[in-house]
């Protein structure tokens, strides 16, 4: 047999580890074996398993050099106030080095609530930009030239309204649609189980991201349509193996939905991306970057039958984690996202983000958003971790930790396909409780003091109230209100209702791509609120599951 000699060698360490556990018992809360060796991956095949960097299944990454040529996009992620105020950070962060643009928008934007609605009161610009009609969007993207520069925005259920806005801005600057790059997040599944920034119901919704997978691949080729986000699934409280699992799950739900709307998968597919949280442990993050690579090029090669390497590519953003931020200590900070940033760069991640110290706290500092920067570029020019493709591959422990966690994530995903696939899953709250089990197995443990979070429940000290932390006043929110309702009074309003009124008629016909239309309806000034409020009349509004 195998490895026989070495599995008496393992047996005899063990034992006298066990012998001296004793005295000196290990620390509980270890989910890990104590050493790894070629045992714990026998059966290893690297053609299989891991193949050459650049090619199927891509478990060492979607690019043949990586990094040594080219650095992932470094996007900071940012948004607050009105877009006037945006605009002066995003050429501040382009300034600093940024290469790329992530758009964070206010809430009551992301449910597609005009600034002035009723339902908005107190939340106008306060967790990302306000963002009404056109007019604000010519305002962010004012003096940034769209055809050089690449933006990522975190929109869901209203992303097609986004989408057209930034075409329509794009256009004004005289950049054609098909010259644009970027992403929209919108990925509407994993807002029904871990967010909560919906508006329709699931079968609208998933129509609204079929008809903008369709018509970009004609006019926007260049685009990601959609960016599956495990990392608000992480940040509600999943393990790793369930944000890839759930996460992939949806993607093959909106793959099926895209091929049933008459797309070929070879068409569209090529422009899915994944956006992945990068946790405190660093080993395990980067086992499941590349598990997730893994995953999705043999179910999209599989299952799917894609033929285009692209269509098999788990292209990813990555965002340090939020959830892992202290508001204690929060220098302590800067070493958990330094740490984070090594996971996602060694993980192989495509783009990333860095969280700033003072985000437990309030909205980063321009001081604090730097730090976070200067961050990556450290790690990309300084630490040596770029200058080598997957350099943990063949790691005893990183090779088996990817095994186990594909293992893991596929058993997920082999039982949310017998419930009938994701959507079924989330209608069920099946996904949403196994979430919210994780969540509470995490917090039990922090405590109950079986994991420690420094700063937190142990090495505490006492400190005075965070100073210069960066607020946003409340009068932003009567300003922008006052600014929506001057788009509107010098508008051509006939043309509005004009439009609006095709959308309606659009959307009751299941048959119409919508995206357009709303093209159409935002090239008026028709407002986000407007837009969302017909289509709200006709798709009508999701209402939450409840797992209790």
């Amino acid at each position: 047999m195998a490895y026989e000699n070495l599995k008496a060698q393992i047996a005899e360490y063990n034992k006298l580890c066990d012998e001296k556990c004793v005295k000196t018992p290990e620390r509980q809360n270890l989910k890990y074996n104590r050493v790894y060796t070629p045992v714990d991956i026998e059966g290893f095949d690297y053609e299989r398993d891991l193949g050459m960097p650049g090619e199927y299944p891509y478990t060492r990454g979607v690019q043949p050099t990586m990094y040594r040529g080219r650095f992932w996009t470094m996007r900071m992620y940012a948004g607050f106030a009105t877009a006037e105020e945006s605009n002066k950070r995003y050429r501040y962060l382009i300034e600093s080095g940024a290469t790329g643009l992530s758009c964070a928008f206010d809430l009551p934007t992301q449910i597609g609530y005009d600034s002035d609605d009723v339902m908005t009161e107190g939340e106008v610009g306060k967790v990302g930009v306000a963002i009404d009609s056109l007019a604000d969007m010519e305002i962010l993207f004012n003096g940034i030239d769209l055809g050089k520069v690449s933006t990522s925005m975190t929109i869901n259920a209203p992303a097609s309204v986004l989408l057209a806005m930034y075409i329509a801005v794009a256009e004004k600057q005289g950049v054609p649609s098909t010259e644009l790059k970027g992403t929209i997040q919108n990925d509407i599944l994993k807002e029904y189980a871990a967010r909560g920034t919906y508006i329709f119901p699931p079968k609208p919704s998933m129509r609204l991201i079929t008809n903008i997978f369709e018509y970009c691949s004609q006019y926007v080729p260049k685009w990601n349509t959609i960016s599956i986000s495990g990392y608000h699934i992480r940040e509600a409280g999943s393990t790793a193996a369930q944000e890839i699992a759930f996460t992939i799950a949806d993607g093959i739900a909106y793959v099926e939905a895209a091929l049933k709307a008459g797309l070929d998968v070879d068409t569209f597919a090529g422009r899915l991306s994944f956006f992945w949280n990068a946790h405190n442990n660093v080993l395990e993050e980067v086992a499941k970057f590349r598990a997730s690579r893994r995953l999705w090029a043999t179910i999209m090669k599989e299952r799917f039958g894609a033929k285009k390497p692209k269509s098999m590519m788990l292209r990813v953003h990555t965002q340090t984690a939020g959830s892992m931020l202290t508001a204690q200590q929060v220098d302590n900070n800067i070493v958990r996202v330094a740490l984070q940033t090594a996971a996602a760069v060694m993980g192989g991640t495509q783009s990333l983000h860095t969280n700033s110290r003072d985000e437990a706290l309030a909205l980063p500092t321009e001081a604090s958003v730097q730090v976070a920067l200067r961050t990556q570029q450290i790690v990309a020019y300084e630490s040596g971790l770029a200058d080598v493709v997957d350099p943990l591959g063949g790691s005893y422990y990183v090779e088996a930790m990817t095994n186990a966690i594909y293992d893991e994530a596929m058993a997920y995903i082999k039982k949310i396909d017998e419930m009938g696939g994701a959507v079924v899953a989330i209608e069920k709250g099946y996904i949403q409780k196994e979430i919210q089990e994780s969540a509470y197995k995490w917090q039990m443990e922090v405590e109950s003091g079986l994991r420690t979070i420094v700063g937190v429940n142990k090495f505490q000290v006492e400190e005075e109230a965070p100073k210069d932390l960066l607020r946003v006043d409340a009068s932003v929110g009567v300003n922008q209100s006052k600014k929506t309702q001057a788009v509107r009074a010098n508008r051509d309003q006939a043309a509005v209702d004009k439009a609006l009124a095709d959308l309606k008629a659009g959307a009751a016909d299941e048959n119409v791509n919508l995206m357009p239309l709303i093209l159409a309806a935002v090239k008026t000034y028709a407002t986000l609120g407007e837009i969302c409020n017909v289509l709200r009349e006709v798709f009508g509004e999701y209402q939450a599951h409840s797992t209790l």
